[in-house]
């Protein structure tokens, strides 16, 4: 399957944007981007220290990331970015207009404890507070779907396939 969209795979850390995205770009036979490779080191580095990012240490992340979408115009890709906030999704559909949304959702606890076993990622298990009270999930102009995260990898790209192709047709 290949599609034309662009898609971004968004949500909290630790509901697997890294897993999930690379999973549904090869279902749909684009190219993926990680997200947090978008990101300056002063921002890595923040995080690291569990610092959390302000909207001004965004704006070059988010503007780097719409680069990358504007460069896949027409010809598909899906990218990771974490995208929490309605105004750091209207600055990624600005630089890429026809952007389309994964929003990886889970239950805090489920996350939490997925975010305690992997290794090696620079983003802390104490700023999850932070990244949910930022969250402001989609909304209904806003083109994308919500895909809960509970079962096996496979299963949730399995769901977030399905329901992109039940947003806008089969992506072919």
């Amino acid at each position: 399957m290949n599609t034309p969209h662009v898609v971004v795979v968004m949500g909290v850390a630790g509901t697997g944007k890294t897993t999930i995205g690379p999973l549904l770009a090869a279902r749909l036979g684009v190219p993926y981007a990680e997200g947090d490779d978008f990101h300056p080191q002063a921002n890595i580095a923040k995080m690291s220290a569990g610092v959390p990012l302000t909207d001004e240490d965004r704006w070059p992340w988010l503007d780097a990331i719409g680069d990358w979408a504007q460069s896949r115009s027409g010809l598909g890709g899906v990218v990771s970015s974490s995208a929490l906030k309605r105004s750091y999704r209207d600055r990624l559909r600005a630089a890429a207009p026809g952007l389309v949304f994964v929003h990886l959702t889970g239950d805090r606890s489920l996350i939490e404890e997925r975010m305690s076993h992997r290794q090696g990622h620079f983003m802390p298990t104490a700023l999850l507070d932070s990244q949910f009270a930022t969250l402001q999930p989609l909304e209904p102009d806003e083109p994308g779907v919500a895909v809960d995260v509970t079962g096996s990898p496979e299963e949730i790209t399995e769901r977030a396939a399905h329901a992109l192709e039940e947003l806008a047709g089969p992506l072919e």
